[in-house]
C-alpha cells in the first residue's frame, strides 16, 4: 500500500490518512514552499481522529482516485489535527463561521499560498447531495477560478484577514463597571432556552456544555434562585438517564442528536468526562443525593479502565464508529459497539433477568430507535433508563433492592459480553490541556468522595505531564505526547488548564510544590500569551510565521476558553497569595474581557463564573495544625462535602510547609494552632472571624 507524507506524523488522525491516494502534506514549511513555488492554492482539511463525518468524507472523497487526482494536480493538500493544532483550527474556523454562518469538522478551507483563506465549509459529499455541492465540482470550479480570477481571489483573501484581525482587535464599547446585572442577564437567557420537559438548552442536537452548569450552580449559590439550581440538576439527571450515558461502562458520549438525550453521537471525549464529572460532583455537594455521586464515579471508573496510559496519563478519545461484523472489520457503523438486539439480551441474561433489564432500559423486540434516517440502528436498541428501579419493581412485583441487585448483575454480564466485540478505535495521544482537566476532576473526586483511587489517579497523571511535557527549568509546557514522542509547544489552554490542575491538586494534599508550580506556570503564561497593550491572552505565543494572525480564544464551548480559565486562576492566586502582580493581572484581564462578559455572557459562562468570583466576597480558609489528625480530617471533610465556590483553602502545617508558605504569604505567620489543637481561620476579603478548633462551628463560620 502506497503512503503519503503523513506516514511519518505522530497524530493518530494524520496516520488515518497516511495511505490515501491524496498527496497529503502536514502543516509546515514543505507544503507552504511547494504552494509558492508551483503557484498553487492550498486545500486545508482539518479534523480529528474520532470524528464521524471526517471518516465519511475520507471514504467518499479522499480514498477516491478521481478526486485525489484533481487535488494532487491543482492544489497542495494539507491535513491538520485540530486537537494538536488548535491555533490553526481557530483561525480558519473563525473564517468558516463568519463566511458560512456555521462551522464544524471536517473543516475544508481553500487558501492562497500566503495561507489566507478565500473559500471554506465543512463536510462536502463527493457529488451533489443533501443540498450540498459535490466536492469534485467545487475543486474543479475553484481551480479554474484560481487561473482566471486570481486577482479577485487574492483581494478577497486580504480583505478577509483584515476583517478577522479587526474583529479580534475591536472590543465592544462598554464603559460602566462590571456588576451582577451581567450575571442576571446570563441566567435569564438560560432560563428562556431551558427545555423544562427534557433538560438541556435549546432543541436538537443537544450538546453537554458543563460550563453552563458551573455558572448556574454559582448563580444559585449567591442568589438562592432555586430555578438556576433546578435547571442544572434537571439537565444532569436527564443526560445520565438517556442514551448519552454509557449505562454499562460509565462515561458520556459526545452529544445527543435528538432533544431527549436518547440517540447519541457515540464518540467519547476526555474533556467531556472531566468536566461532566465535576458538574456531577458539584450537584452532589449541593443536594447530597447519591445519584449524582454514582454518575461521577461511573465516569471515573470508565476513564481509569479504558482511557488511562500505564504510566498515568489519559488518552484523548474513543471513536463513534466501530466494527459491525468481526468477519468484515473494514465495515464500521455509528455506535455498533454499544447497541443490542433483543435476542442478544435474552441470550446473555436469560429469564427473568432479561425481561427486567429490557423493561428498565427501554429495550424493544423490534429495536427502540424509531427516528433512524440513515438506518444505522435497524433492529437494535440503545440503552436508556426508561423506568426507575422503583417503577420496574412495581411492574414485576419485586422488592426494589432485589431489582437493583438483578440490574447490577445484568450490567456486569452485558459489559463482559460487550468486551468480546471489537472496540472502537482509541485515540491514544495524550494532550496536556485535556489531561489537566481530568486531573482537576480526579482531584475534586478525591476531595468530595475521599477515595484514594481518585487521588492516586490525579497525582499519577500530573507526574506524567511533569515528566514528559513540562520543563521545570523554564516553566514551559509541550502540548502532546504520543507513544514516547513529545512535541508541539504548549498553547494558552495547556498553560491555563495545567495551572488550574496544580491549584486543585494543592487543595487535595496541600503540598506547596503544587502551589509553587501553579504560580510559575501562570507567570510563564503571562510572559508568553498576555496582550500587554490591551489585556487578555492570545491563544499562541509570538514567533510562528505560519499563522496569519493571533487570536484570543474567548468562547466557552465544549471546553472552557483559555482566557476564562486564566482569569479564574488569577483570581484564585490573588486570593491565596495577595500578591499585587495577580491582583493587577485580574484587573487588566477584566478590562479586556469585561465587554465580552457584559455583551454576550451566554457565550462565556465560565468567564461569567469568574466574574461572579470577582464580584462576590472572596473567602480564605486557613487550617493550622497536624494534617493527619482526626480533627483536621473532619475540617476538610466539612469543607469538601459542601458546595463552596469562591473559597480558597490553605493548610499551613506539616513537614516544611509552614516556612515555605510564610515566605510566599507572610500573613500566615500569625495563624497557628490554638491550645495545641488544630484550628481553622475563616476570612472574607482578608478580614478574619474568630478562629475555632470546633468542627461543629465551621458551618456557622462559612455562612
Amino acid at each position: 500500500m502506497e503512503s503519503n507524507r503523513l506516514v511519518n506524523e505522530k497524530s493518530p488522525y494524520l496516520q488515518q490518512h497516511a495511505h490515501n491516494p491524496v498527496n497529503w502534506y502536514p502543516w509546515g514549511a514543505d507544503a507552504f514552499d511547494k504552494a509558492r513555488r508551483e503557484d498553487k492554492p492550498i486545500f486545508l482539511s482539518i479534523g480529528y481522529s474520532t470524528c464521524h463525518w471526517c471518516h465519511v468524507m475520507e471514504r467518499e472523497s479522499f480514498e477516491d482516485n478521481g478526486i485525489a487526482e484533481v487535488l494532487n494536480r491543482s492544489y497542495v493538500p494539507i491535513k491538520v489535527d485540530r486537537e494538536e493544532r488548535p491555533d490553526v483550527d481557530r483561525i480558519y474556523m473563525n473564517f468558516v463561521q463568519s463566511s458560512t454562518g456555521s462551522g464544524g469538522w471536517p473543516m475544508s478551507v481553500f487558501l492562497t499560498p500566503e495561507l489566507k483563506p478565500f473559500f471554506g465549509g465543512t463536510y462536502f459529499p463527493p457529488d451533489d447531495r443533501y443540498g450540498r455541492p459535490g466536492f469534485k465540482r467545487i475543486l474543479e470550479y475553484l481551480a479554474e477560478a484560481w487561473k482566471n480570477d486570481r486577482e479577485k481571489i487574492e483581494k478577497s483573501s486580504n480583505e478577509v484577514i483584515q476583517q478577522l484581525q479587526q474583529r479580534e482587535e475591536t472590543a465592544p464599547n462598554y464603559s460602566r463597571a462590571l456588576d451582577r446585572s451581567v450575571l442576571d442577564a446570563a441566567f435569564q437567557y438560560f432560563r428562556r432556552t431551558y427545555d423544562s420537559a427534557h433538560g438541556g438548552f435549546g432543541d436538537a442536537p443537544k450538546f453537554p456544555r458543563p460550563v453552563v452548569l458551573n455558572f448556574l450552580f454559582r448563580y444559585y449559590h449567591h442568589t438562592r434562585n432555586d430555578e438556576a439550581r433546578d435547571m442544572a440538576l434537571g439537565t444532569l439527571r436527564a443526560m445520565a438517564s438517556g442514551g448519552m450515558y454509557d449505562h454499562l461502562a460509565g462515561g458520556f458520549h459526545r452529544y445527543s442528536v435528538d432533544s431527549i438525550w436518547f440517540v447519541p453521537h457515540f464518540e467519547k471525549m476526555l474533556y467531556d468526562q472531566a468536566q461532566l464529572a465535576i458538574a456531577y460532583l458539584e450537584a452532589y455537594q449541593i443536594t447530597h443525593e447519591p445519584f449524582y455521586a454514582a454518575i461521577a464515579r461511573g465516569v471515573f471508573e470508565y476513564v481509569l479502565r479504558d482511557m488511562t496510559h500505564p504510566d498515568g496519563g489519559f488518552y484523548s478519545a474513543e471513536d463513534a464508529d466501530s466494527v459491525i461484523d468481526p468477519g468484515n472489520p473494514k465495515v464500521k457503523g455509528e455506535g455498533a459497539y454499544y447497541v443490542w438486539s433483543w435476542e442478544e439480551v435474552e441470550s446473555i441474561l436469560g429469564a427473568p433477568a432479561a425481561g427486567i433489564f429490557a423493561h428498565h432500559y427501554g429495550i424493544d423486540k423490534k429495536g427502540n430507535v424509531h427516528n433512524d434516517p440513515h438506518e444505522e440502528f435497524v433492529g437494535k436498541n440503545i440503552l436508556f433508563a426508561q423506568y426507575s428501579v422503583e417503577q420496574t419493581s412495581a411492574m414485576f412485583k419485586m422488592p426494589p433492592d432485589d431489582v437493583a441487585s438483578i440490574l447490577h448483575q445484568a450490567r456486569k454480564k452485558m459489559l463482559a459480553a460487550r468486551a468480546n466485540r471489537v472496540r472502537p478505535d482509541l485515540d491514544d495521544k495524550i494532550l496536556t490541556s485535556w489531561n489537566a482537566l481530568m486531573i482537576s476532576a480526579f482531584a475534586k473526586g478525591a476531595q468530595v468522595m475521599e477515595d484514594p483511587t481518585f487521588r492516586d489517579a490525579a497525582f499519577r497523571a500530573a507526574d506524567f505531564v511533569r515528566t514528559h511535557m513540562y520543563n521545570a527549568a523554564d516553566s514551559t509546557l509541550l502540548r502532546r505526547f504520543y507513544r514516547g514522542d513529545t512535541g508541539i509547544s504548549g498553547f494558552l489552554d495547556d498553560y491555563a488548564f495545567y495551572a488550574q490542575a496544580m491549584l486543585d491538586l494543592y487543595e487535595t494534599d496541600f503540598n506547596p510544590d503544587h502551589l509553587e508550580t501553579a504560580i510559575a506556570i501562570t507567570r510563564k503564561m503571562r510572559e508568553l500569551f498576555e496582550d500587554r497593550e490591551n489585556g487578555g491572552f492570545f491563544t499562541t505565543a509570538t514567533g510562528d510565521p505560519s499563522l496569519v494572525m493571533r487570536v484570543k480564544d474567548d468562547y466557552d464551548g465544549a471546553e472552557p476558553a483559555g482566557n476564562s480559565v486564566a482569569l479564574m486562576n488569577l483570581l484564585r492566586l490573588a486570593e491565596i497569595t495577595n500578591l499585587a502582580e495577580f491582583h493587577d493581572a485580574v484587573e487588566k484581564t477584566l478590562q479586556s474581557l469585561g465587554p465580552r462578559i457584559a455583551h454576550q455572557p451566554v457565550a462565556v459562562p465560565y468567564m461569567a463564573a469568574a466574574a461572579d468570583f470577582y464580584l462576590s466576597k472572596r473567602r480564605q480558609v486557613v487550617l493550622a495544625g497536624n494534617p493527619s489528625s482526626d480533627t483536621m480530617r473532619a475540617f476538610l471533610r466539612k469543607l469538601h462535602s459542601n458546595y463552596q465556590p469562591n473559597t480558597v483553602i490553605l493548610l499551613v502545617d506539616g513537614n516544611d510547609t509552614r516556612p515555605r508558605l510564610e515566605r510566599l504569604i507572610p500573613a500566615l505567620g500569625a495563624m497557628k494552632e490554638l491550645d495545641g489543637r488544630p484550628t481553622v481561620y475563616v476570612c472574607e476579603d482578608y478580614a478574619c472571624k474568630l478562629p475555632t478548633h470546633d468542627v461543629s462551628k465551621l458551618d456557622e463560620l462559612l455562612q
